[in-house]
């Protein structure tokens, strides 16, 4: 499948490792979180595949050795991603955040709202069309961590404003 990344597609440099195989000695490897500790002495890329139902907080503490988060969309319905992946970012994770599996193209300008950055993305869809969604806004209507960008369409137009000058009664 494609790995759709700043709008272009790349080449995926992680290789997924089972839990019953044993861990290559150099490279970067994509693992269950249960082995963070083993591929962290071999001084390996480490890449987590996390569950649904994984708890964030068991990872914060690793953060600095993590450089990718593979998060699944088992169901183009099933949100729970689009939580765990907006949690991670307000822990504190900066690593890669990745999106797979039934994801679609009207879907991408959220998760990069939420803050995924890279898509694994189904051949379902020409991928002019991924490309196309990747690009299709530039401000969000709440401040987040949309492309590292602080800024939302409120901001946007009224640069130069403070909130509480226009708006006494607000405080």
């Amino acid at each position: 499948m494609p790995l759709l990344k700043n709008n272009e597609f790349v080449a995926d440099h992680f290789i997924e490792v089972a839990d019953d195989m044993g861990l290559p000695s150099a490279g970067n490897v994509l693992i269950s979180s249960s082995r963070i500790t083993e591929a962290a002495a071999l001084n390996l890329g480490i890449g987590i595949r996390l569950n649904n139902t994984d708890k964030v907080e068991a990872l914060v503490a690793n953060f600095p050795q993590i450089t990718l988060i593979v998060l699944p969309f088992p169901a183009f319905s099933d949100g729970r991603s689009y939580s765990i992946g907006r949690q991670l970012r307000l822990e504190g994770y900066r690593g890669e955040l990745r999106a797979e599996g039934n994801i679609l193209p009207d879907q991408l300008q959220l998760m990069l709202q939420v803050g995924f950055d890279s898509f694994l993305v189904t051949e379902r869809f020409p991928l002019a069309a991924w490309q196309a969604a990747s690009q299709q806004m530039s401000l969000a209507y709440q401040r987040g961590l949309y492309r590292n960008q602080e800024t939302e369409v409120w901001s946007s137009r009224h640069q130069g404003f403070n909130a509480w000058e226009e708006q006494p009664h607000a405080g």
